[in-house]
């Protein structure tokens, strides 16, 4: 490892591989908000809320999550949803409020997880595609190891890279932290939202959470705060100053915890939750397009992609899907099952080409290809080279049936990436 330098105050106490670490932690942008504006370009830049119980006749609900607009009405997250529409009416009661303004007024969307899962699988593709480890916390949210994909005097850009992909090929913001450890990586990621970069490099960890609010530490939720603040310890850097004793009484091993998190100090690695139930990668044209060639060269790309992450993690795979997003956002996705686990790179562009055909003639926003069923038994890796056209492609039994086929159209629909898959 390259020598770096050492964290104020607590020269040798950092483990060298630590200090060297680059911890990204990508937060998605009022998510659910962000996928409803996906599905319908009209709600972008209006206030947006996802939560239940808004109908009429429903009495018991809570906001899942209000886009920034909603939030300077005072909408907030896990709020009760009359709250919320005290607050901010619904744009569909304007017509029955002579006394309301279109400006006082929101959008009110439902709870649609099956949309929601399907955009987080399009930006978890992209994660895993720029870091060889990722943590999967929630369905909006992942820690990356980048440490052997860039250096500390390149992170910037390579962190804007990452920013710019998810933008660019799924079309919504994510902020992203980046640090030295996992704790400093996650309050980074809430420092500049929406859509920010906040790089703390190692040397830099103590004066950047020093002025920071107790209920700022990682781990620290409002109960603990006010805790700490009658020990008279009212930011990061009261806490990192004072003896650790007394937060261990208080606390009893949390104490310490929260004593070292205010410090910087934090071994904890990246590490991913199970095995990957899916390998998928998509792209999306600049406009629409109805010509096959176009189409036919990205899924080939993809494909190409996708077997070769598979390939690179020592997956086989029972089935191959394409995705293929039509204007507005209408999701349509069809697969195919294999009689056996394979490691076929020619075989997944194959099928992902046949299963394309349907959409020769008809416009297409975004194409996505996915392997799934996977198989990681260390065995000699498989392909179905010499089987016949007939044996390719069956459903889950052996009757030799066609490719199983499934179809969902994205309907009208946060609180926490939990499975890209």
């Amino acid at each position: 490892m390259a020598d770096g330098p050492q964290l104020p105050g607590v020269a040798g106490d950092v483990d060298e591989d630590e200090e060297n670490r680059i911890v990204l932690h990508v937060d998605a942008d009022c998510f659910y908000a962000a996928c409803e504006r996906l599905r319908d370009p009209d709600l972008r830049g209006e206030p947006v809320v996802v939560g239940m119980g808004y109908e009429p006749g429903e009495t018991v609900g809570a906001v899942a999550t209000a886009s920034y607009e909603a939030r300077e009405f005072g909408v907030e997250s896990a709020q009760a949803i009359s709250t919320a529409l005290e607050r901010l009416p619904r744009r569909a009661d304007l017509q029955d409020d002579p006394e309301l303004t279109r400006a006082e007024t929101g959008h009110y969307r439902p709870v649609d997880m099956d949309h929601y899962e399907s955009v987080a699988a399009e930006v978890k593709a992209i994660l895993h595609d720029c870091a060889d480890v990722v943590r999967e916390v929630s369905v909006d949210e992942a820690y990356l190891d980048v440490t052997d994909r860039t250096a500390w005097e390149v992170v910037d850009g390579f962190a804007r890279h990452v920013k710019d992909r998810v933008r660019r090929e799924v079309g919504i913001t994510v902020s992203i932290g980046v640090a030295p450890t996992m704790s400093a990586a996650k309050i980074a990621s809430d420092f500049d939202k929406p859509d920010g970069l906040t790089v703390v490099r190692p040397d830099e960890v103590r004066e950047f959470l020093s002025p920071l609010e107790v209920d700022l530490l990682y781990g620290v939720g409002p109960v603990t705060a006010r805790e700490l603040r009658e020990l008279g310890l009212e930011t990061a850097g009261d806490v990192a100053a004072a003896d650790p004793g007394p937060l261990v009484e208080r606390f009893g091993e949390r104490g310490r915890e929260i004593y070292d998190r205010a410090r910087g100090e934090d071994d904890r690695e990246v590490e991913p939750r199970g095995r990957p139930k899916s390998f998928s990668r998509e792209s999306a044209f600049g406009s629409p397009v109805e010509e096959p060639g176009p189409k036919r060269e990205g899924i080939e790309t993809l494909a190409a992609a996708v077997a070769d992450r598979a390939r690179r993690e020592g997956a086989m795979y029972r089935t191959v899907g394409v995705k293929a997003v039509t204007p507005p956002y209408d999701v349509h996705t069809r697969e195919r099952s294999l009689p056996g686990p394979v490691d076929d790179p020619d075989l997944v562009s194959e099928i992902a080409l046949e299963l394309l055909t349907e959409f020769d003639d008809r416009r297409v926003r975004k194409l996505g290809v996915r392997v799934s069923n996977l198989e990681f038994a260390a065995t000699d890796q498989a392909s179905l080279d010499g089987w016949s056209a007939g044996d390719r492609g069956s459903s889950a039994g052996a009757d030799g049936t066609d490719a199983s086929l499934a179809s969902e159209t994205a309907a009208d629909g946060q609180t926490s990436l939990e499975d890209f898959s």
